[in-house]
């Protein structure tokens, strides 16, 4: 028995989420089923986090354990030619016995698009969040900042969440604005057209998440974008610890789970 660490991007619009479920496709569902075509028999894989439906992946791991000696190179060939056109393998590994894909990982690192303008394109509307008015951005990152750190995120924790605590340490929370404009920009709106807008990026690197705890996130940064509260706000919010006192979910179009990272081999 071998344990593979296997790495995939996938668009979250076509899925009811990376778990499979009891109706709809799921990401988790694909690749179980990909791989046990190639294993003769099911095969259980587990995920580095369990996004939603409608949330994307540009690096999200996977690990299960397989019998087949098909080599790892082989095995991305042979699974991307059978996955759905919506779910891509990155790479294959073999990787220790003892390697898990959600209790090894270290840090996970998530990013949510906020399109700011008045016209999103058709094309990309599956993922951004479109805010039609302009975004205070040195505002939002002072907030931001302020998740930095270990904290009780139980006022951003989604209903339905169960953990044994709603503390978490974030290492890194920024916004910035994207340093090109929308994703077809000039291609759709072709110089005749409002200009299109401006893409904000908040991104999140922690050692773990709560339910819907970055979309929670980043509903309360853009209050203080269009300045309905202040910076300092963040603070009082986490302070709270009810889910009442914060801001809205994003929606979960703009949200990409970017990639997990694990401890080097010793």
């Amino acid at each position: 028995m071998r344990t593979l660490k296997i790495v995939l991007a996938y668009d979250g619009a076509e899925f009811v989420g990376w778990q499979r479920q009891p109706t709809g496709a799921s990401v988790q569902g694909a690749l179980e089923d990909a791989l046990a075509a190639i294993e003769g028999q099911p095969v259980t894989v587990v995920g580095a986090g369990r996004t939603d439906a409608g949330v994307h992946a540009l690096g999200q791991v996977a690990s299960c354990s397989l019998t087949h000696p098909i080599p790892p190179a082989t095995l991305a060939r042979a699974l991307n030619a059978t996955l759905p056109a919506g779910v891509r393998v990155l790479s294959v590994e073999d990787a220790p016995a003892d390697f898990h894909a959600r209790y090894s990982a270290r840090f996970k690192t998530y990013r949510y698009l906020v399109l700011e303008g008045p016209l999103a394109s058709p094309f990309e509307r599956r993922y951004v969040w479109q805010v039609e008015r302009p975004l205070d951005l040195p505002a939002m990152a002072a907030a931001a900042h302020l998740l930095e750190g270990e904290h009780d995120f139980a006022a951003l924790q989604g209903a339905g969440g169960a953990t044994k605590t709603t503390t978490r340490t974030i290492v890194s929370a920024t916004v910035t604005p994207s340093a090109s404009a929308a994703m077809f920009g000039e291609a759709f709106c072709g110089g005749t057209h409002p200009a299109p807008g401006r893409l904000v990026v908040f991104e999140i690197t922690g050692s773990g998440f709560l339910r819907h705890m970055v979309r929670n996130a980043v509903g309360t940064l853009v209050d203080v974008g269009l300045g309905k509260r202040d910076p300092a706000w963040m603070a009082e919010v986490l302070q709270s610890a009810d889910r009442r006192q914060a801001g809205p979910t994003a929606p979960p179009s703009g949200l990409f789970l970017v990639r997990v990272e694990y401890a080097a081999p010793a």
